[in-house]
């Protein structure tokens, strides 16, 4: 992190110029008084490194590929495309950009911007903060996985330990339609339900912590923590490691995967065109749901990233090559996780269709099954599960950082002093480390469902994109954003991208949207669980508590503001008086100011006190 040292003014002198005496009086005074800085990176890479850290994650290994096959292969290129222009960029961009030239988190931004969509910042908060809670228990698992690695033999491998039962049957390069009873169970199933899990029979059934997990779950926070703890100091740091090594571990699993026996069938079933598929809304919707998950937009955290760069970065230039590298990363990994699925299919002699799995389905089940049958399973189970630690733990801790920057900008003389910043990370890691242990119950699992379908659900980030591109693209007004932007990076982006936010992306967005409400079905557990009323209750409730923010935000700040009607509109959608350009294009109006200079002269030829205000920029 970077920051400019400044000499204290006081009282019209600069404090080298104060006697001693003096300087040692109010020395003391400025000391209880001290804000510390905002800090930037400290150099472009930090800032790559970060984003490219918070959007590549899970999503990109273990959900795209399986939308990919499932969706017509080749053909769900064509949808993603479409959307990934129309929605993804545009968006990422808007994100990014706001937060460069307002230096705001997640919430003040748009403060700032347009006080009336100041709830739009409230709302990315919200799905922050629940995310924060239950992604990280995705780490657990895999820490827990990972450690159990550590044996001569796979313990998900065979059967015959402790947890497994009756029904258990080891698989082996047969066909898996031979078993020798109906009710057989793998014993990589038996030991991700009984052994993880300890599943219960339902949400109702919570049952008793799962103390393993729960510990898996204190190392996954304390090394969270100490990635952020010093803000930008850290994070820009850590990225160089956590961003990075993920993709020595994919190109390690990627070439062991083609090189394996049916590899090539299962490619080929991964990318063969299905265009017949697409006369399928569920193919444009999952899509579009795509781009918003593994896009990391909504959440208020490239806002929060893009606020600590210098105010001239080419943002844009570096927006579309995130997204370029994102994309490409999903894409890749599909050709690692479905060469594996080939093999292991060709192994036990089933359809590719009957071992493609997705989400944890593929990251605790699939591939752990697809190891066993490999030389060496322990190394690879390793390396596997070391990628997918390493993919959720950037995405983890820059999750918590956007959320810290947005209430420390919120209260910056509060939270700026001292240690109270590291104090406010912890608090947060500790609430949040409280609360995830119900998901590490036997019944935990249940409730993380409830959370990955509801709380952070595509449903609620397309509602927020809605109103994002409304707020950019009329109300503050898309031309006056290409002109700070203009400012910013010295050229004005293509016109696609105004024009998105105008018309195509709250477009798009809003019709997926209705599209989720329409066809809403209950969430399933495996397909098979149902949900009592009341968990589907807490559900909708952990979804409204973000959508909410938005329009209760635009009725508090109507009814708060003091005027009529018009009047009240007018202030709450101008911008604040304190949000200005700062680059060629406001020079006229900084040599203006540098020609007025005489009026801030006292008689005596001194410069009056000079007020934080003038000096910031």
């Amino acid at each position: 992190m970077t920051a400019e040292k400044s000499i204290p003014v006081i009282n019209g002198k600069a404090e080298d110029d104060m006697d001693p005496e003096a300087l040692g009086a109010t020395s003391l005074r400025s000391n209880d008084k001290k804000v510390n800085e905002r800090g930037q990176w400290n150099n472009k890479v930090e800032f790559v490194l970060s984003v490219a850290g918070e959007i590549i994650g899970l999503g990109n290994v273990w959900r795209f590929p399986y939308l990919c096959y499932k969706n017509g292969g080749g053909a769900f290129l064509i949808p993603y495309v479409i959307f990934f222009i129309c929605c993804g960029i545009p968006v990422f961009f808007l994100e990014t950009a706001l937060g460069q030239f307002t230096s705001e988190g997640g919430i003040t931004c748009w403060r700032k911007v347009c006080p009336l969509f100041e709830g739009i910042g409230y709302a990315t908060q919200v799905i922050e903060a629940h995310l924060n809670v239950y992604y990280v228990i995705i780490l657990a698992w895999a820490i827990f996985y990972l450690f159990n690695c550590f044996t001569k033999e796979l313990p998900w491998a065979t059967c015959g330990h402790e947890w497994n039962t009756e029904n258990c049957q080891e698989f082996d390069k047969v066909n898996a339609s031979n078993c020798s009873f109906a009710n057989a169970t793998s014993p990589v199933i038996e030991f991700w339900e009984r052994r993880v899990l300890g599943i219960s029979s339902g949400i109702e059934h919570i049952g008793n912590l799962r103390w393993e997990l729960a510990l898996c779950l204190l190392l996954a926070w304390t090394v969270c923590y100490f990635c952020i703890w010093k803000g930008t100091r850290s994070t820009g740091k850590v990225v160089y490691v956590t961003a990075t090594f993920p993709y020595v571990m994919l190109v390690i699993l990627l070439i062991r995967g083609v090189t394996l026996p049916g590899a090539a069938e299962g490619i080929k079933f991964y990318l063969y065109p299905d265009i017949s598929r697409l006369s399928d809304p569920q193919v444009w919707v999952d899509a579009g749901t795509q781009i918003f998950f593994s896009y990391a937009i909504c959440l208020g955290c490239l806002t929060a990233l893009g606020s600590y760069n210098s105010y001239n970065n080419n943002c844009y230039r570096d927006c579309i090559v995130l997204c370029c590298l994102n994309s490409g990363t999903s894409f890749v990994a599909g050709f690692a996780i479905f060469s594996v699925l080939g093999f292991m299919a060709s192994e036990q002699n089933v359809p590719i269709a009957a071992v493609a799995e997705s989400g944890p389905g593929l990251a605790f089940i699939a591939y752990p099954k697809a190891v066993t049958m490999m030389p060496l399973p322990p190394v690879w189970a390793a390396l596997f599960f070391m990628m997918l630690i390493f993919l959720g733990l950037d995405s983890q801790f820059v999750c918590v950082e956007s959320l810290v920057t947005a209430v420390v900008d919120m209260y910056p003389k509060i939270f700026r002093r001292g240690y109270r910043r590291e104090l406010l990370i912890l608090a947060l890691s500790i609430f949040s480390y409280l609360l995830g242990l119900i998901m590490l119950t036997e019944g935990g699992m249940y409730v993380f469902q409830l959370f990955d379908a509801y709380a952070s659900s595509g449903m609620c980030l397309l509602f927020v994109a809605v109103f994002e591109s409304i707020c950019i693209g009329w109300v503050y007004g898309s031309d006056k954003f290409y002109d700070n932007i203009e400012d910013m990076i010295g050229y004005r982006p293509i016109p696609l991208i105004k024009w998105c936010w105008m018309f195509l992306t709250p477009g798009i967005c809003a019709s997926i949207f209705l599209f989720f409400l329409i066809k809403y079905k209950p969430l399933k557990y495996n397909n098979v669980y149902v949900y009592p009323d009341w968990g589907y209750g807490i559900g909708w409730m952990m979804a409204l508590s973000s959508m909410i923010c938005i329009p209760l935000g635009l009725v508090v700040q109507i009814w708060r503001t003091e005027g009529t009607f018009s009047e009240r509109l007018k202030k709450l959608t101008t911008p604040c008086a304190e949000l200005k350009m700062r680059g060629k294009l406001s020079r006229s109006t900084c040599l203006y100011s540098v020609n007025d200079c005489d009026t801030k002269m006292k008689g005596d030829g001194t410069i009056a006190t000079i007020t934080e205000k003038e000096t910031h920029f």
